[in-house]
Protein backbone atom coordinates (compact mmCIF):
# COMPACT_ATOMS: atom_id res chain seq x y z
CA UNK A 1 0.00 0.00 0.00
CA UNK A 2 2.92 2.22 0.60
CA UNK A 3 4.24 1.58 -2.73
CA UNK A 4 0.93 2.22 -4.67
CA UNK A 5 -0.20 5.03 -2.50
CA UNK A 6 1.77 7.31 -4.91
CA UNK A 7 -0.25 5.82 -8.34
CA UNK A 8 -3.58 5.66 -6.02
CA UNK A 9 -3.81 9.25 -5.48
CA UNK A 10 -2.45 10.10 -9.22
CA UNK A 11 -5.37 7.83 -10.81
CA UNK A 12 -8.05 9.64 -8.50
CA UNK A 13 -6.90 12.98 -8.38
CA UNK A 14 -6.41 13.21 -11.95
CA UNK A 15 -8.53 14.91 -14.42
CA UNK A 16 -9.76 12.30 -15.86
CA UNK A 17 -10.61 10.64 -12.39
CA UNK A 18 -12.47 7.43 -12.75
CA UNK A 19 -12.90 4.64 -9.60
CA UNK A 20 -10.54 2.26 -9.68
CA UNK A 21 -10.37 -1.07 -7.80
CA UNK A 22 -8.32 -1.68 -4.62
CA UNK A 23 -7.00 -5.34 -3.98
CA UNK A 24 -4.76 -6.34 -1.08
CA UNK A 25 -4.08 -9.38 1.15
CA UNK A 26 -6.18 -9.94 4.13
CA UNK A 27 -4.95 -12.82 5.52
CA UNK A 28 -2.24 -15.49 4.73
CA UNK A 29 -2.12 -18.92 5.75
CA UNK A 30 1.37 -20.94 5.38
CA UNK A 31 3.69 -20.08 2.64
CA UNK A 32 3.00 -17.27 0.82
CA UNK A 33 4.40 -14.84 -1.68
CA UNK A 34 3.58 -11.34 -0.02
CA UNK A 35 2.76 -10.36 3.35
CA UNK A 36 -0.76 -8.74 4.90
CA UNK A 37 -0.89 -5.53 3.23
CA UNK A 38 0.44 -6.07 0.64
CA UNK A 39 -1.57 -4.10 -2.57
CA UNK A 40 -2.99 -4.00 -6.51
CA UNK A 41 -4.91 -1.50 -8.30
CA UNK A 42 -6.97 -2.67 -11.02
CA UNK A 43 -7.86 0.53 -13.34
CA UNK A 44 -11.20 0.88 -15.98
CA UNK A 45 -9.10 -0.11 -18.85
CA UNK A 46 -7.24 -2.81 -16.68
CA UNK A 47 -4.32 -0.93 -16.23
CA UNK A 48 -2.55 -2.91 -13.16
CA UNK A 49 -0.26 -1.72 -10.31
CA UNK A 50 1.31 -3.29 -8.19
CA UNK A 51 1.27 -6.77 -6.65
CA UNK A 52 -0.26 -9.33 -4.41
CA UNK A 53 1.00 -12.66 -4.95
CA UNK A 54 4.30 -12.13 -7.76
CA UNK A 55 1.97 -13.13 -10.82
CA UNK A 56 0.24 -16.37 -9.23
CA UNK A 57 -3.49 -14.90 -8.96
CA UNK A 58 -3.38 -11.74 -10.39
CA UNK A 59 -5.27 -12.51 -13.61
CA UNK A 60 -7.88 -13.50 -11.60
CA UNK A 61 -7.85 -10.41 -9.38
CA UNK A 62 -8.29 -8.23 -12.72
CA UNK A 63 -11.76 -10.14 -13.84
CA UNK A 64 -13.11 -9.85 -10.39
CA UNK A 65 -11.59 -6.32 -10.23
CA UNK A 66 -14.02 -5.92 -13.46
CA UNK A 67 -16.94 -7.00 -11.43
CA UNK A 68 -16.43 -4.71 -8.52
CA UNK A 69 -16.15 -1.80 -10.31
CA UNK A 70 -19.22 -2.79 -12.13
CA UNK A 71 -21.52 -3.03 -9.60
CA UNK A 72 -19.53 -1.50 -6.59
CA UNK A 73 -19.99 -4.65 -4.24
CA UNK A 74 -16.70 -5.59 -2.39
CA UNK A 75 -15.64 -9.23 -2.30
CA UNK A 76 -13.17 -11.33 -0.85
CA UNK A 77 -11.13 -13.83 -2.74
CA UNK A 78 -9.11 -16.56 -1.48
CA UNK A 79 -6.63 -18.77 -3.31
CA UNK A 80 -5.23 -21.83 -2.09
CA UNK A 81 -2.71 -24.26 -3.23
CA UNK A 82 -2.60 -24.81 -7.42
CA UNK A 83 -4.07 -28.06 -8.27
CA UNK A 84 -2.92 -29.06 -11.82
CA UNK A 85 -6.61 -30.51 -12.66
CA UNK A 86 -8.27 -27.54 -11.39
CA UNK A 87 -8.39 -24.59 -14.00
CA UNK A 88 -9.05 -21.99 -11.20
CA UNK A 89 -5.59 -19.85 -10.26
CA UNK A 90 -3.52 -20.88 -7.14
CA UNK A 91 -0.26 -20.59 -4.89
CA UNK A 92 2.73 -22.54 -6.36
CA UNK A 93 4.60 -21.80 -2.75
CA UNK A 94 1.31 -24.21 -1.10
CA UNK A 95 0.30 -21.61 0.89
CA UNK A 96 -2.96 -19.62 1.52
CA UNK A 97 -4.49 -16.20 0.91
CA UNK A 98 -7.07 -13.93 1.26
CA UNK A 99 -7.93 -10.57 -1.12
CA UNK A 100 -10.21 -8.15 0.03
CA UNK A 101 -11.41 -6.22 -3.60
CA UNK A 102 -13.31 -2.84 -3.24
CA UNK A 103 -14.12 -0.14 -5.65
CA UNK A 104 -12.80 3.44 -4.62
CA UNK A 105 -14.46 6.12 -6.07
CA UNK A 106 -12.28 9.48 -6.73
CA UNK A 107 -14.64 11.40 -4.12
CA UNK A 108 -13.36 14.51 -1.71
CA UNK A 109 -13.75 12.33 1.27
CA UNK A 110 -11.87 9.53 0.08
CA UNK A 111 -8.93 11.61 -1.51
CA UNK A 112 -9.12 13.39 1.83
CA UNK A 113 -8.04 10.44 3.87
CA UNK A 114 -5.74 9.01 1.09
CA UNK A 115 -4.11 12.22 1.33
CA UNK A 116 -3.90 12.43 5.08
CA UNK A 117 -2.40 8.70 4.84
CA UNK A 118 -0.07 9.94 2.51
CA UNK A 119 0.96 12.46 5.11
CA UNK A 120 1.05 10.72 7.77
CA UNK A 121 3.37 7.96 6.11
CA UNK A 122 5.57 11.15 4.79
CA UNK A 123 5.83 12.46 8.05
CA UNK A 124 6.41 8.94 9.31
CA UNK A 125 3.95 9.00 11.91
CA UNK A 126 2.24 5.77 13.12
CA UNK A 127 -1.43 5.43 11.62
CA UNK A 128 -3.50 2.15 10.91
CA UNK A 129 -6.33 2.10 8.06
CA UNK A 130 -9.29 0.23 9.23
CA UNK A 131 -11.33 -1.04 6.27
CA UNK A 132 -14.91 -2.60 7.42
CA UNK A 133 -15.20 -5.91 5.01
CA UNK A 134 -18.38 -5.08 4.02
CA UNK A 135 -20.47 -5.17 0.84
CA UNK A 136 -19.77 -1.50 1.14
CA UNK A 137 -16.62 -1.03 3.10
CA UNK A 138 -16.58 2.18 5.52
CA UNK A 139 -12.28 3.47 5.70
CA UNK A 140 -11.35 5.10 8.83
CA UNK A 141 -8.00 6.47 9.39
CA UNK A 142 -6.56 5.71 13.24
CA UNK A 143 -3.42 7.58 14.69
CA UNK A 144 -2.27 8.21 18.55
CA UNK A 145 -4.39 10.99 18.49
CA UNK A 146 -7.33 10.04 16.41
CA UNK A 147 -9.39 6.48 16.87
CA UNK A 148 -12.22 5.26 14.60
CA UNK A 149 -15.71 5.59 16.16
CA UNK A 150 -16.60 2.16 17.33
CA UNK A 151 -18.05 0.91 20.59
CA UNK A 152 -15.85 -2.50 20.52
CA UNK A 153 -13.59 -2.11 17.29
CA UNK A 154 -11.99 1.27 18.89
CA UNK A 155 -9.56 -0.41 21.37
CA UNK A 156 -8.83 -3.01 18.84
CA UNK A 157 -7.66 -1.08 16.11
CA UNK A 158 -5.62 1.17 18.94
CA UNK A 159 -4.34 -2.06 19.75
CA UNK A 160 -3.23 -3.19 16.85
CA UNK A 161 -1.93 0.43 16.08
CA UNK A 162 -0.19 0.77 19.26
CA UNK A 163 1.83 -2.70 18.70
CA UNK A 164 2.37 -2.30 14.87
CA UNK A 165 0.47 -5.16 13.78
CA UNK A 166 -1.90 -5.79 10.74
CA UNK A 167 -4.97 -8.40 10.22
CA UNK A 168 -8.15 -9.29 10.43
CA UNK A 169 -10.63 -8.11 13.85
CA UNK A 170 -13.92 -8.09 14.73
CA UNK A 171 -14.79 -11.72 14.65
CA UNK A 172 -18.78 -11.95 15.30
CA UNK A 173 -19.03 -13.51 17.96
CA UNK A 174 -16.89 -11.10 20.04
CA UNK A 175 -18.66 -9.28 23.39
CA UNK A 176 -19.52 -5.46 22.29
CA UNK A 177 -19.01 -3.59 25.32
CA UNK A 178 -22.42 -2.00 24.92
CA UNK A 179 -24.19 -5.95 25.27
CA UNK A 180 -27.48 -4.25 23.25
CA UNK A 181 -25.24 -2.55 20.50
CA UNK A 182 -25.79 -4.33 17.29
CA UNK A 183 -23.40 -6.39 15.25
CA UNK A 184 -23.14 -3.55 12.62
CA UNK A 185 -21.07 -1.68 15.30
CA UNK A 186 -18.80 -4.33 15.08
CA UNK A 187 -18.22 -5.60 11.80
CA UNK A 188 -15.07 -7.91 10.35
CA UNK A 189 -12.36 -5.40 9.47
CA UNK A 190 -9.17 -5.34 7.74
CA UNK A 191 -6.69 -3.12 9.71
CA UNK A 192 -3.71 -2.11 8.03
CA UNK A 193 -1.20 -0.33 10.43
CA UNK A 194 1.96 1.54 9.41
CA UNK A 195 3.91 1.17 12.73
CA UNK A 196 6.77 -0.32 14.35
CA UNK A 197 6.28 -3.84 14.89
CA UNK A 198 6.35 -4.33 18.77
CA UNK A 199 9.98 -5.87 19.87
CA UNK A 200 10.66 -8.45 22.16
CA UNK A 201 14.75 -8.92 23.50
CA UNK A 202 15.05 -11.64 25.06
CA UNK A 203 18.97 -12.12 26.70
CA UNK A 204 19.95 -15.43 27.00
CA UNK A 205 20.34 -18.88 24.98
CA UNK A 206 18.41 -21.36 26.55
CA UNK A 207 15.66 -23.49 26.40
CA UNK A 208 12.77 -20.78 28.23
CA UNK A 209 14.17 -18.10 25.42
CA UNK A 210 13.78 -20.61 22.76
CA UNK A 211 10.13 -21.15 24.41
CA UNK A 212 9.31 -17.80 24.71
CA UNK A 213 10.95 -16.62 21.15
CA UNK A 214 8.56 -19.05 19.76
CA UNK A 215 5.70 -17.34 21.23
CA UNK A 216 6.68 -13.88 20.54
CA UNK A 217 6.68 -14.82 16.79
CA UNK A 218 3.21 -16.33 17.46
CA UNK A 219 1.45 -13.05 18.96
CA UNK A 220 3.36 -11.28 16.13
CA UNK A 221 5.99 -9.24 17.80
CA UNK A 222 9.48 -8.85 16.15
CA UNK A 223 11.85 -11.09 18.51
CA UNK A 224 15.60 -10.71 18.78
CA UNK A 225 18.21 -13.26 20.77
CA UNK A 226 20.74 -12.09 22.32
CA UNK A 227 23.73 -13.84 24.01
CA UNK A 228 27.55 -13.89 23.70
CA UNK A 229 28.16 -17.13 23.92
CA UNK A 230 28.39 -18.21 20.02
CA UNK A 231 27.82 -21.67 20.29
CA UNK A 232 24.76 -21.10 21.75
CA UNK A 233 23.80 -18.03 20.08
CA UNK A 234 22.34 -19.36 16.62
CA UNK A 235 19.79 -19.21 14.21
CA UNK A 236 19.84 -23.12 14.39
CA UNK A 237 18.73 -23.15 18.17
CA UNK A 238 16.20 -20.01 18.04
CA UNK A 239 14.10 -20.61 14.20
CA UNK A 240 11.70 -18.18 15.50
CA UNK A 241 13.34 -15.16 16.10
CA UNK A 242 14.02 -12.75 13.79
CA UNK A 243 17.13 -12.08 14.42
CA UNK A 244 20.06 -13.80 16.84
CA UNK A 245 22.69 -11.47 18.11
CA UNK A 246 26.54 -12.95 19.30
CA UNK A 247 27.46 -10.14 21.54
CA UNK A 248 27.02 -8.73 25.02
CA UNK A 249 24.25 -7.48 25.49
CA UNK A 250 24.47 -4.44 27.36
CA UNK A 251 26.66 -3.22 24.55
CA UNK A 252 23.65 -4.26 22.58
CA UNK A 253 21.18 -2.48 24.06
CA UNK A 254 23.64 0.36 24.11
CA UNK A 255 23.62 0.62 20.47
CA UNK A 256 20.05 0.18 20.42
CA UNK A 257 19.07 3.25 22.49
CA UNK A 258 22.00 5.49 21.00
CA UNK A 259 19.91 4.74 17.75
CA UNK A 260 16.70 4.91 18.94
CA UNK A 261 15.68 1.51 17.67
CA UNK A 262 13.88 0.70 21.49
CA UNK A 263 10.25 2.22 22.10
CA UNK A 264 7.30 2.11 24.21
CA UNK A 265 6.22 -0.80 22.47
CA UNK A 266 9.55 -3.09 23.22
CA UNK A 267 10.17 -5.42 26.20
CA UNK A 268 12.91 -6.87 27.25
CA UNK A 269 13.75 -10.01 29.19
CA UNK A 270 16.68 -10.64 30.79
CA UNK A 271 17.02 -14.83 31.17
CA UNK A 272 20.36 -15.80 31.67
CA UNK A 273 20.92 -16.35 35.40
CA UNK A 274 24.19 -15.04 35.44
CA UNK A 275 25.26 -11.60 37.17
CA UNK A 276 28.41 -10.88 34.56
CA UNK A 277 25.03 -10.53 32.17
CA UNK A 278 22.26 -9.69 33.94
CA UNK A 279 23.38 -6.74 36.17
CA UNK A 280 25.29 -4.74 33.25
CA UNK A 281 22.35 -5.19 30.75
CA UNK A 282 19.58 -4.57 33.46
CA UNK A 283 21.49 -1.14 34.50
CA UNK A 284 22.02 -0.04 30.68
CA UNK A 285 17.86 -0.69 30.26
CA UNK A 286 16.90 0.78 33.65
CA UNK A 287 18.73 3.83 33.87
CA UNK A 288 16.78 4.48 30.16
CA UNK A 289 13.38 5.84 29.82
CA UNK A 290 12.58 3.98 26.15
CA UNK A 291 11.62 0.36 27.57
CA UNK A 292 7.98 -0.40 27.67
CA UNK A 293 8.28 -3.54 29.58
CA UNK A 294 11.78 -4.64 31.33
CA UNK A 295 11.73 -7.76 33.05
CA UNK A 296 14.09 -10.56 34.92
CA UNK A 297 14.01 -14.49 35.44
CA UNK A 298 14.95 -15.71 38.70
CA UNK A 299 14.03 -16.73 41.94
CA UNK A 300 12.68 -14.46 44.78
CA UNK A 301 16.48 -15.04 46.24
CA UNK A 302 18.13 -14.14 42.72
CA UNK A 303 16.25 -10.98 42.44
CA UNK A 304 17.04 -9.92 46.08
CA UNK A 305 21.03 -10.20 45.31
CA UNK A 306 20.38 -8.99 41.58
CA UNK A 307 18.33 -5.70 43.05
CA UNK A 308 21.25 -5.01 45.88
CA UNK A 309 23.88 -5.40 42.99
CA UNK A 310 21.85 -2.97 40.36
CA UNK A 311 22.38 -0.17 43.30
CA UNK A 312 25.40 -0.87 43.92
CA UNK A 313 26.09 -0.24 40.24
CA UNK A 314 24.21 3.12 40.79
CA UNK A 315 20.28 2.22 39.94
CA UNK A 316 17.94 4.28 42.01
CA UNK A 317 15.11 3.13 43.28
CA UNK A 318 12.75 4.22 40.72
CA UNK A 319 14.16 3.34 38.05
CA UNK A 320 14.49 -0.28 40.31
CA UNK A 321 10.77 0.06 40.41
CA UNK A 322 10.31 -0.56 36.88
CA UNK A 323 11.99 -4.24 36.99
CA UNK A 324 9.45 -7.08 36.65
CA UNK A 325 11.32 -9.80 38.78
CA UNK A 326 10.77 -12.62 39.65
CA UNK A 327 9.31 -12.18 35.55
CA UNK A 328 5.84 -14.00 34.90
CA UNK A 329 2.35 -14.01 35.96
CA UNK A 330 1.82 -17.23 38.80
CA UNK A 331 0.58 -19.52 36.68
CA UNK A 332 2.11 -22.14 38.45
CA UNK A 333 4.14 -23.31 35.58
CA UNK A 334 7.31 -25.50 35.82
CA UNK A 335 8.11 -26.07 32.01
CA UNK A 336 10.44 -23.80 29.45
CA UNK A 337 6.67 -23.61 27.37
CA UNK A 338 4.75 -23.16 30.61
CA UNK A 339 7.23 -19.70 31.74
CA UNK A 340 7.30 -18.43 28.69
CA UNK A 341 2.93 -18.69 28.71
CA UNK A 342 3.31 -16.67 32.56
CA UNK A 343 5.96 -14.40 30.75
CA UNK A 344 3.79 -13.49 27.88
CA UNK A 345 0.65 -13.00 29.82
CA UNK A 346 2.06 -10.83 32.39
CA UNK A 347 4.05 -8.30 29.51
CA UNK A 348 0.06 -8.39 27.51
CA UNK A 349 -1.50 -7.87 30.87
CA UNK A 350 0.82 -4.88 31.45
CA UNK A 351 0.37 -3.37 27.90
CA UNK A 352 -3.62 -3.18 28.07
CA UNK A 353 -3.69 -2.23 31.58
CA UNK A 354 -5.06 -5.23 32.68
CA UNK A 355 -5.51 -6.79 36.49
CA UNK A 356 -4.61 -10.74 35.16
CA UNK A 357 -7.56 -12.25 37.16
CA UNK A 358 -9.98 -15.13 36.38
CA UNK A 359 -12.52 -13.30 34.24
CA UNK A 360 -15.42 -15.53 35.62
CA UNK A 361 -14.45 -13.91 39.22
CA UNK A 362 -15.41 -10.28 37.42
CA UNK A 363 -18.52 -8.64 36.48
CA UNK A 364 -19.17 -6.70 33.16
CA UNK A 365 -17.97 -6.64 30.00
CA UNK A 366 -14.56 -8.69 28.70
CA UNK A 367 -13.53 -6.25 26.72
CA UNK A 368 -13.38 -2.77 28.29
CA UNK A 369 -11.81 0.53 26.05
Amino acid sequence: MRDILPDLLAVLGGQDARPVALCRVIAISGSAPREVGASMIVTANGTVIGSVSGGCVEGALVHTAQQVLADGAAVVERFGIEDPHDPAPGLTCGGQIDVVVERIEPTPARLGQLRRLADALAADEPVAVATTLTAHPDWYLATENSRPPWRRLDHDVADMLDTGRTGVIGVDDCEATDPAAPTEDRPRTFVQTFAPTARLILVGANDFVRALSSLGSTLGMRVTVVDARPVFATTERFPDADEVIVGWPDRYLAEQIRDRQIGSTTALCVMTHDTKFDVPTLRTALQSSMFGFIGALGSRRTADDRNRRLREEGVDDDQLSRLRSPLGLDLGGHTPAEVAVAIAAQIIAERHGAQAVPLHTGTGPIHRR
